[in-house]
């Protein structure tokens, strides 16, 4: 049985089913089938998604937390005071802390991300821990904003995407959003940036693909999702999760699988899935230090300085708005 929405779901809510409604049977129309991984993120995939980062196979979460852990006293001497510090999919903001422990003068923190439930809970604990700190959480698309809302003052700004998630993007979307952070940085922003660096394709698949399920399961909370909210009739034991690393691009992709032929209604339209047929959720990309330099110098800014931990796993990246964008 799947749940009803509310009878009188707030206009948000209501635009925020729709865009996932067309998203998801835009996807599964076409060929091959995929629905964009920002779905993943209602208020259950967050949680599942900060149990993978305590997982013992990614390394992704602990090599950058360290990371930042040694360069946060530097990157407060680069930014300077009176930042407007900027998150892009901020989810628990467990590593901003990092950061806000060391820039003590913030002006703001703007939280963005697209899970309001989880971006107010977030924002809540904040302002408990940090009574000093202004915090003005936007809800919303960070691929998507333009521009900040009235309510974060004006003052410089330092964008902030951790957790490598800029490579769930490809190339070219990865420079779009280099684009728009450049925009709506201004000319004397900053952006600190995690990647994940290219490395033995056995520790991608473990980190991927961990033994608890737990990466398992935040891919089917997709299906979960759909039941819920689109009344969707997916039974979740009829699809799997599955991750590879795709060497000649150079990325890992993730997947839900259908485990037999059978059939699934989506707000009133049915679905056939074949066995063994694929719907493409996301794509990890992972680049070396030239590659990544050849992608930010078209796009705004410049690398200003680099950081990568011993094991040469991962980099944390400080960019500087370079050039005029238009």
């Amino acid at each position: 049985m799947t749940s009803r929405p509310l009878a009188n779901p707030a206009p948000a809510a209501l635009a925020d089913r729709a865009e996932f409604e067309r998203a998801a049977l835009e996807g599964l129309s076409r060929a091959p089938r995929a629905i964009p991984a920002k779905f993943l993120y209602d208020a259950r995939g967050s949680q599942l998604f900060d149990q993978i980062c305590e997982l013992p196979e990614y390394y992704l979460t602990r090599t950058e937390t360290r990371i930042l852990h040694d360069c946060a006293p530097r990157i407060a001497e680069l930014t300077g005071p009176g930042r407007a510090l900027v998150e892009f999919g901020s989810g628990s903001s467990v590593k901003s802390r990092l950061l806000l422990d060391a820039m003590t003068d913030l002006a703001v923190y703007a939280p963005i991300d697209i899970s309001r439930e989880h971006l107010d809970a977030t924002a809540d604990k904040l302002r408990r821990d940090y009574p000093g700190l202004r915090v003005e959480p936007v809800c919303g698309d960070y691929m998507a904003i333009d521009t900040l809302p009235d309510s974060v003052p004006d003052a410089r700004r330092l964008g902030f995407f951790p957790g490598s998630t800029i490579g769930n993007l490809t190339p070219d979307e990865a420079k779009a959003f280099l684009l728009r952070a450049r925009r709506l940085l201004g000319d004397d922003g900053a952006l600190v940036l995690g990647v994940d660096l290219r490395k033995d394709p056995a520790l991608l698949h473990a980190a991927y693909n961990d033994s608890a399920g737990i990466t398992a399961a935040f891919t089917l909370n997709l299906l979960r999702r759909m039941n819920r909210e689109l009344d969707a009739t997916f039974d979740l034991s009829g699809f799997a999760h599955e991750a590879f690393y795709n060497e000649e691009e150079g990325r890992i992709e993730i997947y839900f699988r259908s485990l037999r032929s059978q059939t699934a209604m989506v707000a009133g339209w049915r679905f056939m899935f074949a066995q063994g047929e694929r719907v493409h959720t996301e794509y990890s990309y992972k680049y070396d230090i030239r590659t990544f330099a050849a992608l930010v110098d078209g796009a705004g800014f410049r690398v200003g300085h680099t950081w990568i931990d011993d094991e040469s796993l991962f980099a944390v990246h400080y960019l500087v708005a370079e050039s005029k964008v238009d």
